[in-house]
C-alpha cells in the first residue's frame, strides 16, 4: 500500500515545482490526496489522520498533529518556516519539519553578483543610455565606476545564502567580513573569514550584503543610525527579507545620493506605482525576482521527492532544510503570496 502524502502548496502548485517526469515518479510511489484552497481545517480534520507526508505548510495546531498518528514529514515548499504550527509536539513526535529553501540560494546569490558589478560599472546605466541616444564612450563613461576587486565586503547573515554568495566573492576579494550572531566567531574564523560587528560593518565595508532571515530579533535592524555610517559610494545590496531594514530610514539615507543600493525585496509588494522610491537614481531594482527561476522551482520538486524517499525508508531527510528546536520560533517570515 502507498504512504499517503496530502498536498497543499498554495500558491505554489504541483506543475510549478515538479516537472512532468519527477510528478508521475512522484504519483507512482505515493498516493495523492489534494487539499482545497478553502475550509481546510474541516478537509484536515477528515483526513491528516491518513498522511505521511504534507506538502506545505498549513495552519496545524496541537489539536490537528495529534490526531496525524502516521505524519513523519512537514514538507514546507515556501522557502521559510512559517509561525502557523505546533513545532515542539512535531520535535517531540519525531516529525520532520523541513523547508525547501537551498534551491533559492544559487540563483540569488548569482544575482547578488550581478547588481554588485551593475551598481560599480553602471551597466544598467550605461544601457539606458544608449537607447536613449545618450551614451558616453570610453572613460567618460566610467567617470564613477569602481572595480569589486580588493573591496571590504560584508555579509549580515550566513546561512545557506551567504555560503553560496562567498565561492563567487573570492576571486575579487578576500577581505570578507561575516556578521551573523547564530554562528559563533570561531566558527566563522575557522571557515577563513572574519567576524565583525554591525557598526564596525556599516563603517567601514565598501559592499554590504543584507542575506538575513527576519526573526523576532532583527525587525528593523537595519536603521538610520547604522546606514548614516556607510562611506561615500559604497553598496548596499538587499536580497533577504525586506523587514530586517527600516525602509523609511533606508530612503533618507539614499536621497542623498552618495550611496548606491539594489533592492530585490520591499515591504510592500507590488511596490505602489506612486511610491517615491521609483525616482531614486541611485537604485538597482528587482521586483522579488532573484529566486524565481524555473530551474530552482524544479529543483524543490526534485529534493522534496528525494527526501520523501529517504523518510518512506525512516532515513533522515538530506537535502532540504531542517527545522531547529533552538531557533525556529524566533523566524518570522510572511507566507508567500507571489510565486
Amino acid at each position: 500500500m502507498k504512504d499517503i502524502a496530502i498536498v497543499d502548496p498554495y500558491p505554489r502548485t504541483m506543475e510549478l515545482i515538479f516537472s512532468k517526469t519527477k510528478l508521475n515518479e512522484l504519483k507512482n510511489k505515493f498516493r495523492l490526496i489534494f487539499a482545497p484552497k478553502t475550509n481546510k481545517q474541516k478537509f484536515y480534520i477528515n483526513n491528516i489522520h491518513k498522511a505521511k507526508f504534507i506538502i506545505g505548510q498549513p495552519d496545524l495546531p496541537k489539536f490537528l498533529l495529534i490526531k496525524a498518528k502516521k505524519l513523519k514529514a512537514v514538507i514546507n515548499v515556501e522557502s521559510n518556516f512559517l509561525d502557523n504550527m505546533d513545532y515542539n509536539y512535531c520535535f517531540d513526535k519525531g516529525i520532520h519539519v523541513i523547508a525547501t529553501s537551498p534551491v533559492f540560494s544559487k540563483p540569488v546569490a548569482e544575482i547578488a553578483l550581478g547588481f554588485t558589478l551593475s551598481l560599480l560599472r553602471n551597466i544598467h546605466g550605461a544601457n539606458q543610455d544608449f537607447i536613449n541616444k545618450k551614451e558616453k564612450y570610453g572613460l567618460d563613461g566610467n567617470l564613477k565606476a569602481s572595480l569589486l576587486s580588493d573591496k571590504k565586503i560584508g555579509l549580515l547573515g550566513f546561512g545557506d545564502l551567504g555560503k553560496a554568495l562567498v565561492p563567487l566573492l573570492k576571486p575579487f576579494s578576500s577581505k570578507i567580513n561575516i556578521y551573523d550572531p547564530w554562528i559563533p566567531n570561531k566558527k566563522i574564523i575557522n571557515q577563513g573569514f572574519k567576524p565583525i560587528t554591525l557598526k564596525k560593518m556599516f563603517k567601514e565595508c565598501e559592499v554590504i550584503y543584507v542575506l538575513a532571515a527576519i526573526t523576532t530579533k532583527n525587525k528593523g535592524l537595519i536603521n538610520k543610525k547604522l546606514l548614516n555610517l556607510m562611506k561615500s559610494n559604497s553598496l548596499f545590496i538587499l536580497m533577504s527579507r525586506a523587514a530586517v531594514v527600516n525602509f523609511k530610514d533606508l530612503k533618507n539615507r539614499l536621497k542623498k545620493g552618495d550611496i548606491y543600493a539594489a533592492l530585490d525585496v520591499f515591504p510592500e509588494e507590488p511596490v505602489k506605482k506612486n511610491d517615491p522610491i521609483r525616482k531614486l537614481k541611485n537604485v538597482l531594482f528587482s521586483a522579488h525576482r532573484a529566486g524565481a527561476l524555473d530551474e530552482a522551482f524544479k529543483e524543490m520538486g526534485n529534493i522534496v521527492f528525494e527526501d520523501m524517499k529517504l523518510i518512506s525508508k525512516n532515513l533522515n531527510p538530506r537535502f532540504c532544510k531542517k527545522a531547529l528546536r533552538k531557533t525556529v520560533h524566533l523566524l518570522r517570515s510572511k507566507p508567500v503570496a507571489i510565486n
